[in-house]
């Protein structure tokens, strides 16, 4: 009988993690700023995910550190040794293969987000120079703009960066100091950097990128939501 109540016991227990981590991982997207875009849903689910993951097993934890101090507590004056405890040969590879499981996932999802955003990244063309007599080596690299797998888009964007000033390039060679987007529309930036290191991150995109002088940097975004957002 005691072995049954336990077990409704642990049930219930899990049954209100389950309820209570789902609710806090849906309350996450309240946390993140208004979606502006198709790849920040992306990322606000994942986000969401994790902390709803997150919760169960704090929860859990705590929970079961709680069950035991209030149950299982030694009798006042009870001075003993506890009963010997050999290891667990199984449940130390449950709980070892579980949590790089679950991380190995966790990653894989995240570089199937980065890949949908289409970030395309930084490869450089570089020249290494042979030295003559006592000449130092070096490496030396050239301006390169990657495109080996860019995809089809409604709207491609430059991107200039300088101190103190942004700078964008429309299709027919407009230039505005402001970045407009238009909505449900796939559109590729081109960032460029004319002086220093600079950061394009707008946080209503999800997106948070250096750009660097002398590199072409592209990346696709889908806006979905009219407003204005700070850069």
């Amino acid at each position: 009988m005691q072995k049954i109540l336990n077990t409704l016991l642990l049930a219930v227990f899990i049954a209100v993690l389950l309820v209570t981590s789902r609710w806090v991982g849906h309350e996450a997207y309240s946390w993140m700023p208004t979606q502006g875009t198709a790849e920040a849903q992306k990322v606000d689910d994942l986000f969401s995910f994790l902390v709803a993951v997150g919760t169960f097993i704090f929860l859990g934890i705590v929970g079961l550190i709680m069950y035991s101090v209030l149950l299982y507590r030694v009798p006042k004056g009870d001075f003993s040794d506890g009963s010997p405890s050999r290891g667990n040969v199984k449940l130390e590879i449950i709980w070892t293969i579980v949590p790089v499981l679950f991380v190995m996932w966790i990653a894989t999802q995240s570089y199937k987000i980065y890949q949908q955003i289409d970030i395309q990244g930084l490869t450089p063309i570089v020249h290494l120079h042979i030295p003559m007599a006592d000449e130092p080596a070096n490496a030396a690299t050239e301006p390169t703009d990657v495109n080996t797998r860019a995809k089809p888009v409604a709207l491609e964007v430059m991107v200039m960066a300088k101190q103190w000033s942004w700078a964008f390039r429309y299709p027919g060679n407009v230039t505005s100091t402001e970045l407009h987007l238009p909505v449900n529309e796939s559109v590729r930036l081109k960032l460029q950097s004319q002086d220093v290191l600079h950061g394009f991150y707008v946080p209503e995109f999800r997106i948070k990128q250096d750009i660097i002088p002398n590199r072409t940097l592209n990346f696709t975004l889908t806006p979905l939501r009219v407003g204005k957002y700070r850069l």
